[in-house]
This record gives C-alpha cells, sequence and structure tokens, in this order.
C-alpha cells in the first residue's frame, strides 16, 4: 500500500478527486494542516462521491508528524523542481509520495533538504504545473505499475448485451 500526502491542500474538489483515487487503489490519504477548506465541505464530498468508506484519511497537523509516525519508509516529493522525473524512480509497498498545496507546491527548504527524493511529472516548458489530483493519479499509478498493481484487481468482464 502506497501513501499520498497532501500539504496544506487547498482546493476541495482537487483533494476528494484524490480521495476516490486512494479509495480505488488502496492508498492511505493523508492531510496535512492547515487546509483551505473544511473536511465537511460539500465540494470535497461531492468530488469524492461515494468512495470515503472506501478510504482510509488520517489528518496531521505538520507534515513533521507525517515523516515521524513513517519509521524508515521513503518519501517522493513530487515538484516541478526536481531533476529526475517519477518514472525514473523505484518505487516499493510502503512508500509516501508528497504533493504541496496547489498554489505554491512544496516549501523551497524542504525540497533542497531532500533533494534526491525530489521527483517531477514532465510538461512543457510554458506549463507552470498539472492539476494536483491528476499528478497524484500519475504517481500512483506509476508506483503500482511498478509493483505490479498489487491487490487491485487486473482483468476486467465485458457483459455482453443480445439485441433482439
Amino acid at each position: 500500500m502506497f501513501h499520498v500526502v497532501l500539504v496544506e491542500p487547498e482546493i476541495p474538489q482537487n483533494t476528494g478527486n484524490i480521495a476516490r483515487t486512494c479509495a480505488a487503489t488502496g492508498c492511505v490519504l493523508h492531510l496535512v494542516h492547515p487546509l483551505g477548506f473544511e473536511i465537511s465541505d460539500r465540494m470535497l464530498k461531492r468530488a469524492g462521491l461515494d468512495y470515503w468508506g472506501l478510504v482510509e484519511v488520517r489528518e496531521h497537523a505538520s507534515l513533521e508528524e507525517v515523516m515521524d509516525g513513517a519509521g524508515d519508509a521513503r518519501f517522493f516529493f513530487f515538484t516541478t523542481k526536481a531533476k529526475r522525473t517519477y518514472a525514473e524512480a523505484n518505487y516499493r509497498d510502503g512508500d509516501y509520495l508528497v504533493f504541496g498545496k496547489e498554489t505554491k507546491g512544496l516549501p523551497e527548504e524542504l525540497l533542497v533538504a531532500h533533494e534526491e527524493s525530489c521527483v517531477r511529472i514532465p510538461m512543457r516548458l510554458e506549463s507552470r504545473s498539472l492539476n494536483l489530483s491528476n499528478a497524484a493519479a500519475i504517481a500512483v499509478y506509476e508506483a503500482l505499475r511498478q509493483t505490479g498493481f498489487d491487490g487491485l484487481e487486473r482483468e476486467g468482464k465485458l457483459h455482453i448485451l443480445k439485441w433482439s
């Protein structure tokens, strides 16, 4: 299982979409305060649809609290300032995928302190960044791909309808 960490998320719809991704994949969602919305926010609940019962959400006062409680787990910090791409990282079960707030990303001092653990999603130079929920989905599914989609349904079933 992977952990998705949102540091001070600001837009409830993004967090709701990420919660839905976590529900579908078995990831734990960590929300680091302060949040830019109330947990009971209507838009947050709407974006997560009826998946809230399937996701484990943990709230934290700080990123340090998350890191201190993670034991020897590894952290990957997603930022537009990284030198290597998310696909170059080697993920393993239990890793933490960390994302910053929509308007500012992760703090510069955090990135400097953990430069070897910073990764980026390639994009055009003219683009500032991707939508937070899209970036989280890309990261989660790359980590899952590398670990063989362990614990996830890999095969769908077609239901053939007969027309009369």
